[in-house]
């Protein structure tokens, strides 16, 4: 059993955290650590053997999280099924607004909220604040909707969110809800993962992507590049105002 205690946990912390894992593994898709017990400030949990990555594991890892994003979800934004209370990334509260449009959603939800704390935490610079702005209104126009319906995300999954067992990739600490599939794979491709090419390559053959996705990876990894801003410093400010020029440059490229 690993268990993880914190006396001072948020409101609803692990259970959001028990709930996701729930509906995660409900999809059939990504194996997720098992809950053996939740309460207010504990969440009990199988205990996990490590192994070695390989190239066989992760391109069935890719193929398993084709099918968890498949199971979809009710609306962009929406909670795990079932779950009414707050949503956490990390510790930090996470929007539970639903849309029927990713291009509402997204902007509103993932990328403003966490832009506007880190500014005020003075790891995100005014100037680069209004770059981030600009990037959200360009995507709020929807210029980058492509009809996908909502897919069922970890929300977090970036590699120490990723184990590598005897029996496969299982994962853990989700930040669930509804989304766009692309947004997974770009935080993926942000932190880096044993084997990511094989990772998507099996992605791709179970649930081929769109073209062009390879650039549209900035877009999707505002999220994530946003919420690190708020707690880990102006380098990550500076890697959001990044991503938020090649959003508008990506737009040109598309509005031309």
């Amino acid at each position: 059993m690993f268990t993880k205690v914190d006396p001072a946990a948020p409101e609803g912390f692990f259970e959001a955290e028990a709930a996701g894992l729930a509906w995660l593994a409900a999809a059939s898709g990504v194996p997720c650590v098992k809950v053996e017990r939740v309460a207010s400030d504990t969440i009990e949990l199988e205990e996990l053997r490590s192994t070695r990555p390989s190239r066989e594991a992760a391109r069935r890892f890719g193929e398993l999280l084709a099918r968890t994003h498949s199971a979809g979800a009710p609306a962009f934004g929406s909670p795990p099924d079932g779950w009414q209370g707050l949503c956490y990334i990390g510790r930090r509260e996470m929007p539970v607004v639903e849309h029927s449009a990713w291009s509402d959603f997204y902007p509103q939800e993932r990328v403003r909220p966490y832009a506007e704390q880190a500014v005020a935490r003075g790891n995100l610079s005014a100037d680069g604040f209004q770059l981030v702005q600009r990037a959200c209104d360009l995507i709020q126009s929807g210029i980058f909707d492509d009809g996908e319906p909502p897919a069922r995300l970890h929300g977090d999954l970036w590699s120490g969110n990723v184990m590598w067992t005897p029996t496969g990739v299982v994962v853990i600490d989700p930040a669930a809800h509804g989304g766009h599939r692309e947004t997974d794979l770009a935080m993926l491709v942000l932190f880096g993962a044993p084997f990511l090419d094989d990772i998507l390559a099996g992605y791709d053959d179970a649930a081929p992507l769109a073209p062009g996705w390879h650039q549209r990876v900035p877009i999707h990894q505002m999220f994530p590049l946003a919420v690190h801003a708020v707690g880990h410093g102006p380098s990550y400010g500076r890697e959001l105002e990044r991503a938020a020029r090649a959003v508008l440059q990506l737009g040109a490229g598309t509005a031309s």
